[in-house]
């Protein structure tokens, strides 16, 4: 699994991607879980379960 720190512009981190076969995940700084996209069906979904775009949004989390 890849994991990738999201930085604001005073190189603070503020997110993070986690990436593996299955499943692309945000997670905040403090590493709660922002949202997620399904690479199997192709949709991403925020915390709670509720899908909230067609296709690979998870930048869109950050900042949520």
């Amino acid at each position: 699994m890849a994991k990738e720190a999201i930085r604001d512009f005073n190189g603070k981190i503020i997110a993070f991607i986690e990436d593996d076969p299955n499943r692309k995940s945000v997670r905040a700084f403090d590493g709660r879980l922002i949202g997620w996209y399904d690479k199997k069906n192709g949709n991403t979904y925020e915390f709670s379960g509720r899908m909230v775009a067609k296709g690979d949004a998870t930048g869109m989390l950050i900042g949520r």
